[in-house]
Parts: structure tokens; C-alpha cells; sequence
């Protein structure tokens, strides 16, 4: 049945022609051929793909979002002979509204017949202008600048979200923005002054950014930042090991850990750390251990030689020297039957030893082999233990902590990620019936870049202990965001856990792929726009937006974005060329520090009076 009754409505589009479950394919009146509708003085554009209709049906009314539109090519499920005006649209269900209450998922299903209307703006009020607790404006609507995008915070947390956009998209000020709206939005009735999210900055561009609301540890800190060290003991020992050896295995594996057990099981006799059992020490108990006490035992063990009738007689020459990792040295074994003699029992690890030895006296991974109070002595006493670590990363005054790893070198990124990341979700996982972990304390895990160490190609510590993250910690209050530029190369079922998706522009073929195999057949039509996308306009997506909707995310003020703009090429260029010295740049290449000088200017300082 036609329903021509309506044809005086200005919201008035067509009818509906056939419904294939969520799908519904929409015959366009003649009244709406100029393409344009204006209602109480403002103008709509009629068709646009992305944009809402809603079909009455008694007391509620259905919505959908149009995914498709067309004139000469007629989609299978619509007659054209049946056509009014030869225009035809397909929309995709998405919720239901009852009075003022909108709720995703459908109910019932329209007729064949019902009338389409175009959503106005009072109507997207509805949707989108209520002020519920536990939403936070992040922007505005592309098509009515006037009602605010929300996002529920719930959601957005717990069920893991993705920032995905090609560099110069807005990507950092996106993510700033989402941040900012958490802990200080001013624009909402909800405030959150117990938000608790812990930032993974690579390329050091939030700290200034973020710096009222956030505390800030850097391997490289300045001034009013604190120093990022992570103990190596708090790791598995299969995830430490592979780091200081470079991987071993069998015996060799073996004479490892049996030595780490005992050094930990000789620290918790000598300290007494609470809440230890004697019994329940493993392994993986992240009691504190001296690295250099295991090296210094196990090559004291490997180059033994021996005298004596019974070659049980060390032929020990000079003691060696723990802390400076200077071995003993021995008698040089002999042939013959007077010795010395080697120790037959070493089991062949002096090349791992002398890799971990490397490692140890490397500068670069002085962040997790040598991390400050926290690193053991020979008795495996430390300055600090975990619960300031803890405190420091979790517990701060802010509501965010930034991590700034742009000083760490890249071969050990994924390590230090993996690590961080690790030391975190043990902690809130078996704290998950205490005050300070679990439910009642949850956390959200924000990872820039996240392509460099969540890859598809490989398993490391990072992209496991993610994806455990994905998995479970929903259940133990810990909540992920991905950002990435290149989500094709993000682990796959990292990404298919987030449940919310804010896409920016996207050019690459592979990554907006991978963007629309998350989302409903009959929605993919709506991330087409995305390689058109302006700078700072995103799709956004997926269980903490109650529809998809194309918005524009708030622009910080000035002091507070990242660092992450473009180069300002002809304004640079325009400028004569300044004196430059290339034994800088020497200088930080081999320091691994942007800001390494060649020489250090001491300057003296003296107070001025002010005699004006």
C-alpha cells in the first residue's frame, strides 16, 4: 500500500518497499526530487549516506542510518515497477525510541508501506541530547554542530575502543581530547575526579599536553618528571631470560632457573616480604634478585678448574668482583694426569653468561637492569619494592599517568611495553578483591603506536599480555584503547576485541579493510567517507556510541595539544639558514638522547634586585 497521505509532511521521504531483517529498502517521493527539505528554517540535504531517518510506528519510532542510495541501479530487492520516482534508498536499523528514551536494537520491524521521514534535528536531540550520567561529550555532530557527541564511558572503558587514522588525521589530538574530556569535562553534568588511566606515550607528545592532569615518568625526564624504571624481577623468568640471553633452552634453561629460584628463595629468607609463604615460592614470585650475583655464580661455576688427587680442589687464583662483574680467576686447566682440571659438570652457558654480562653493562637498558631503588643488592635488599612502583604508576595525585618512552631505544620498545604492561595486569589481577584493583578501581591502558609492538606477525610479551587484556580484563576493571595509524598491522584479535571505534581519515586500502570487517554488513557503506574525512572529523562506532554517528571531536586550546603537529614547511623555509653544527647531531645519534650536548655549560645564576 502507498501511503501518499503524508506527501504535505516537509519530513516526509517515501515509503518502504521490502525489509530484510535490519535492511530496509526505501522508495523516494516525488516531493522530495530537488534533493532538499527545509524544515522550521533550516535545510536538509535528503539522502545522504551516514544520515538518519525515522519510521513511525504507533507510540515509538524506528531509526536507521542510510547506507545506500541510487537512481538507475536497482538493488535486488526492490521492484522497479513499483518505484514512485525511479529514487530508491536502503537504510539500516539501528534503534527504537519510546517518548524520550532511545535504545539501541529493534523491537519490531516496519511494514511495507510505512512512511520515512528525515530525522531533524529536535529528533536527534533525543537521541543524542540527553544528559545521562556516565557520558562524556567529546565533540559535536558533523551535520548539527548544535547537539553534542557523547560517548558512554562504561563502555568506552570496559569493552576496549580503538583510535585508528592515517598520520595527519588528528589522531594525538583526538586521543588528548578524549582524555580531557574524561577527567575535566566541563561541558557535562558528570565529573570523574577518580579517573585512573595510564597514557604509553612513544614519541613524547603528551606530556606538555596533559601535564595539569597528568603525572609524567620518562626514562629521560625533565624537569617535573620522574624517573620510568621498571624492575626486571617483577617479569617472568621465560620473559627474562629470552631478553638477557637471547634465548636458551633444556639444560641450559634449567641451570638459569634453578639459580634465580634459589637466589629468590635465599632474598625472601633474609627479608621476610610479607604475605610470602616459604612453599608457595615459584619461579615467577616477583621477589627481587640480583642479576649480577647470578652471573657472577653460574660463570664461577662454568670456569671452576680443580686439584688435588680427588679433582675436588678449586684452583682458585683471585676472587672476583660482584658488583663490577669481574670473574674469579682460575689455575688454567691442564693435560696430563696432574691437572688442574676442568669442571666437568658445567653445562656449556659462558656464551649466554657473557651475553647477559653485555646486556648489564649496556647503558641503554639501565631502565629495566639497573632501575634505581628498585634494583637488589648480592642479598637482593632493595630500596623500594613494588607497592611504590605501583603507587607511582596507579595511585598518583592526577588522574593520568604518562609513561614518555621516547627516549628508549627501538630494538628494546617491545620489551619495555611487553614489561609495563605485564607488571600491571599481574598486579590488578591479583589484587582484583582489593579496594585498589578489580571492578571497583578500574583502569584504562591508552597504547600509542600501537602497530609497533601489538604486530600480527608476531607473538612477543606485549601482544600476548594485550591480548589477555582484550580478553579478560573486563573482568578485573582493566580497559584498553588502540592507537594506531596502520591498523592492518595490529594483532587482529586485539582489534576484534574493542568494541568501540573511532575511525579518522584513512586512505590505505588494507587499513580501511580492516576497519569495516569489525562492523555489520549493512553499515560498511558509512566508512566510505573515510579517505574524505577532514582532519579531526571521525566515525565513531560500536557499543559506547548509541549510533554511529560522523562527528567532529573538540579542538583543544592551543597549550593543550600534543606535539604532533605538521612541519610548517614554507614558514621554516622562509627563514635564512642559521649557523648549524652537525657534531650535535653526532652527539645525540650516539648518546640514543635527543637532547645530548657535546659539552655541559655551567652557569652560575645570582639573584637581581628589581630597582624600578
Amino acid at each position: 500500500m502507498k501511503v501518499i497521505m503524508l506527501s504535505h509532511d516537509p519530513t516526509y521521504l517515501g515509503s518502504v518497499a521490502s525489509v530484510s531483517g535490519s535492511s530496509v529498502s526505501v522508495h523516494l517521493a516525488k516531493s522530495i526530487a530537488s534533493g532538499l527539505s527545509i524544515i522550521e528554517g533550516r535545510t536538509y540535504k535528503i539522502g545522504q549516506v551516514g544520515s538518519f531517518v525515522r519510521i513511525p510506528q504507533g507510540y515509538q519510532d524506528l531509526f536507521g542510518v542510510v547506507s545506500e542510495i541510487g537512481a538507475s541501479t536497482i538493488p535486488d530487492q526492490l521492484d522497479y515497477s513499483d518505484a514512485e520516482t525511479g529514487k530508491w534508498m536502503k537504510i539500516h536499523l539501528i534503534g527504537e525510541a519510546i517518548g524520550e528514551v532511545f535504545e539501541r536494537g529493534i523491537t519490531q520491524f516496519p511494514n511495507i508501506g510505512d512512511s520515512v521521514h528525515i530525522t531533524t534535528e529536535a529528533s536527534l536531540a533525543r537521541i543524542y541530547g540527553l544528559n545521562d550520567f556516565g557520558s562524556i561529550v567529546i565533540g559535536s555532530l558533523s551535520s548539527v554542530e548544535s547537539i553534542p557527541a557523547k560517548v558512554s564511558l562504561n563502555e568506552l572503558v570496559t569493552r576496549h575502543s580503538a583510535v585508528l587514522g592515517s598520520t595527519g588525521s588528528g589522531k594525538s589530538t583526538t586521543t588528548a581530547s578524549l582524555l580531557r574530556s574524561i577527567c575535566n569535562n566541563l561541558e557535562s553534568e558528570s565529573n570523574y575526579p577518580g579517573a585512573r588511566i595510564l597514557l604509553l606515550d612513544i614519541h613524547g607528545e603528551y606530556s606538555e599536553a596533559l601535564s595539569d592532569i597528568a603525572s609524567v615518568f620518562s626514562v629521560d625526564p625533565r624537569s617535573g618528571e620522574k624517573k620510568l624504571s621498571i624492575p626486571y624481577w617483577a617479569l617472568s623468568s621465560s620473559d627474562l631470560l629470552k631478553f638477557i640471553t637471547g634465548g636458551v633452552d633444556g639444560p641450559r634453561e634449567t641451570a638459569f632457573t634453578d639459580k634465580i629460584f634459589d637466589l629468590k628463595m635465599k632474598a625472601h629468607e633474609e627479608i621476610q616480604f610479607s604475605g610470602v609463604e616459604q612453599s608457595s615460592i615459584t619461579i615467577d614470585t616477583p621477589l627481587p634478585f640480583s642479576l649480577k650475583q647470578l652471573w657472577y655464580d653460574l660463570i664461577d661455576f662454568e670456569i671452576t678448574t680443580f686439584v688435588g688427587a680427588n679433582r675436588d680442589e678449586p684452583a682458585k687464583q683471585q676472587d672476583g668482583d660482584v658488583d663490577n662483574l669481574v670473574p674469579p680467576k682460575y689455575t688454567p686447566h691442564a693435560m696430563g694426569a696432574q691437572g688442574p682440571f676442568l669442571n666437568t659438570q658445567a653445562i656449556g652457558i659462558r656464551r649466554q653468561l657473557n651475553h647477559l654480562r653485555s646486556k648489564l653493562l649496556d647503558r641503554r637498558y639501565d631502565f629495566l637492569l639497573h632501575p634505581g631503588p628498585w634494583e637488589p643488592n648480592a642479598k637482593g635488599e632493595t630500596e623500594k619494592d613494588l607497592d611504590s612502583l605501583l603507587e607511582g604508576w596507579l595511585g598518583g595525585e592526577k588522574p593520568i599517568t604518562i609513561l614518555d618512552l621516547s627516549g628508549v631505544p627501538s630494538l628494546v620498545l617491545e620489551l619495555l611495553v611487553g614489561s609495563i604492561l605485564k607488571i600491571v595486569y599481574e598486579s590488578l589481577f591479583w589484587s582484583r578483591e582489593k579496594s585498589e584493583g578489580g571492578i571497583d578501581r578500574p583502569l584504562l591502558v591508552v597504547m600509542e603506536e600501537a602497530h609497533r609492538y601489538l604486530s600480527s606477525d608476531q607473538n612477543s610479551l606485549a601482544s600476548e599480555t594485550v591480548q589477555k587484556i582484550a580478553k579478560e580484563g573486563r573482568k578485573y576493571g582493566v580497559g584498553a584503547m588502540i592507537i594506531s595509524q596502520r591498523p592492518s598491522e595490529v594483532n587482529e584479535t586485539i582489534l576484534s576485541q574493542c568494541g568501540t571505534f573511532f575511525a579518522l581519515r584513512l586512505s590505505n586500502p588494507s587499513d580501511r579493510a580492516r576497519v569495516k570487517g569489525v562492523l555489520p554488513d549493512g553499515l560498511v557503506s558509512l566508512l566510505d567517507v573515510l579517505p574524505v574525512l577532514r582532519t579531526g572529523e571521525a566515525i565513531v562506532m560500536g557499543e559506547a556510541a548509541k549510533l554511529p554517528m560522523r562527528c567532529c571531536v573538540r579542538l583543544p586550546s592551543e597549550e593543550h595539544r600534543p606535539r604532533s603537529s605538521d612541519p610548517k614547511v614554507a614558514a621554516q623555509w622562509s627563514h635564512a639558514k642559521k649557523e648549524e653544527g652537525y657534531d650535535r647531531v653526532v652527539a645525540s645519534w650516539r648518546a640514543q638522547n635527543p637532547r645530548a650536548v657535546i659539552r655541559r655549560l655551567e652557569i652560575q645564576r645570582e639573584k637581581v634586585e628589581d630597582e624600578t
